[in-house]
C-alpha cells in the first residue's frame, strides 16, 4: 500500500467520525425525550456500521459526501445550545467589569485599623 492510499483512508475515517457525530448530537436535537433519541441513535449507528466493510476508495468518498449532503439538508433549524456555551442563554450574562473599576471582594467587612 502506498503512502498516499494510507492518508486518504486517514482522512476519510476522520471524515466519518466527524459526520457521525455531528449526525448523532443533530439526532439529539430532534427528539423531545431521551427514549426517541436512544431508538434514532440506534438506527443512525446501524446506517454507518451497514457500511463499515466497504473497501473501494471512490465509493467510500461518494458515499461520504452524500452523508455530510443528507447531513446538511436535514440539520435541526434551532438547535439546542448549552445555556453557558457561546450562543446559550447564559453565556456573558455577567460580563466582566470595565476597566478602571475595581471589586473589593471583602463583603462589608472593614478593616478596623
Amino acid at each position: 500500500m502506498s503512502l498516499s492510499f494510507l492518508a486518504r483512508r486517514a482522512a476519510q475515517k476522520e471524515r466519518v467520525r466527524i459526520l457521525y457525530r455531528r449526525a448523532l448530537k443533530d439526532t439529539l436535537n430532534w427528539a423531545v425525550h431521551r427514549h426517541l433519541f436512544y431508538a434514532d441513535a440506534d438506527a443512525l449507528r446501524e446506517r454507518f456500521e451497514a457500511n463499515k466493510n466497504v473497501e473501494d476508495i471512490e465509493l467510500i468518498e461518494r458515499m461520504i459526501a452524500d452523508g455530510e449532503a443528507q447531513h446538511n439538508k436535514w440539520r435541526h433549524p434551532d438547535p439546542y445550545i448549552v445555556p453557558w456555551a457561546p450562543g446559550g442563554t447564559k453565556f456573558c450574562r455577567n460580563p466582566t467589569p470595565p476597566p478602571g473599576i475595581e471589586i473589593i471582594y471583602n463583603y462589608g467587612r472593614e478593616d478596623n485599623d
